[in-house]
């Protein structure tokens, strides 16, 4: 009650609204969605701005797919911004370096190494630099959140996901820790907000989890939750995404549930043990992790019921012009059938809100 309380005088400094119209509207602002097109006049973009625009709608996430013009980008993201003046929208993407990046040099975006790369060659402070200027560049094209730093551990060098593409900075914490300080300093500068990830850590993972389920009791180390622990106590963290692993030790001994809808991670070790009263944000819930394993609904009313306050899913799985509906009636009939997860729905609202006053 405390944080919650907290959060709203926060939102009464801000000047942004405290109460939403409506619990839809409240519910609304948990999803992140993926989307089609990649001009302002196309289908799927007018789609979405409508949408935040009737306030059922947070945030849109942006893929490869959508950026094939820098000032069509602009032009988007413009729209996305006046649907939603009052309280504006999460336009987000995976801006990393590397392999990992949206904006790319094919369509003039200057490029950066991945972090591996950047972290043998360069100090924290000359990596501060590298990243200002990629985070500035981001912000002058509209967006508001960037998906990093990556804060695994490299502990696996046969890592699929994570060593595979020079992801993470070090296997050392401490080294993890500064680098991600730059990049998320660098991004503050810029006005942007950022996201740690993959907790509870991907690093030691033997799998992808793209692709299907990953278990990492066997591989995972409390080591790799360092960095969360550092940079959340130093007010560094904005975000924190859940990664879609599976820890026996914190999956009520039903042999599924992976860390993006376990309350054990979330509710216990993320905020309780971390002290984190921030953004929770899960990973794509459409990876095979999850939809190999979960219905949508199951998939929903786990993840807000363990702690999540931004639901994201890409659209990529199969796309559905109606996705963003289907999961704000899943929100919005469970709300009112337990009153419970209706007060969580209050309370990811009151964590985003705080966190969008803070949007330029």
């Amino acid at each position: 009650m405390f944080r919650f309380l907290a959060a709203v005088f926060a939102l009464l400094l801000s000047g942004l609204p405290v109460v939403a119209a409506s619990l839809e509207q409240m519910a609304g602002q948990m999803i992140i969605v993926g989307f089609e097109g990649a001009s302002a006049d196309a289908d799927g973009v007018e789609a979405v701005a409508e949408e935040l625009r009737e306030g059922r709608l947070g945030g849109v996430m942006y893929l490869k797919k959508n950026v094939t013009d820098l000032p069509m980008v602009r032009e988007m993201n413009a729209l996305f911004r006046a649907a939603t003046p009052d309280l504006p929208p999460f336009i987000t993407l995976d801006q990393e370096g590397g392999a990992v990046e949206r904006l790319t040099g094919e369509v003039g975006f200057s490029e950066i190494p991945n972090a591996a790369s950047i972290a043998a060659r360069k100090t924290p402070q000359e990596a501060e630099d590298i990243y200002r200027a990629m985070a500035d560049g981001i912000a002058a094209e509209g967006f508001s959140v960037n998906f990093g730093p990556v804060a695994d551990l490299n502990l696996n060098p046969d890592n699929q996901v994570i060593a595979r593409f020079g992801r993470a900075f070090s296997a050392d914490p401490e080294t993890v820790i500064a680098y991600d300080a730059a990049f998320i300093r660098a991004h503050h500068a810029a006005g942007l907000i950022t996201a740690l990830k993959h907790f509870p850590g991907h690093g030691s993972s033997t799998a992808d989890s793209h692709e299907g389920f990953v278990d990492i009791t066997q591989t995972w180390t409390p080591e790799e939750l360092e960095p969360y622990r550092a940079l959340i106590g130093e007010g560094l963290a904005d975000m924190v995404m859940i990664g879609h692993l599976y820890h026996a030790d914190y999956a009520d001994d039903d042999g599924e549930t992976p860390s993006s809808l376990s309350p054990r991670w979330i509710d216990g070790i993320l905020r309780d043990e971390l002290g984190f009263d921030g953004v929770v944000i899960s990973d794509d819930l459409e990876m095979g992790a999850i939809r190999d394993h979960f219905t949508l609904e199951e998939t929903v009313i786990k993840a807000v019921r363990a702690g999540m306050d931004v639901l994201l899913f890409s659209n990529t799985a199969k796309y559905r012009p109606g996705l963003s509906q289907e999961i704000l009636d899943i929100l919005l009939a469970e709300a009112a059938a337990d009153p419970d997860f209706a007060r969580r729905i209050e309370q990811s609202y009151a964590r985003i809100v705080a966190l969008k006053a803070r949007v330029k």
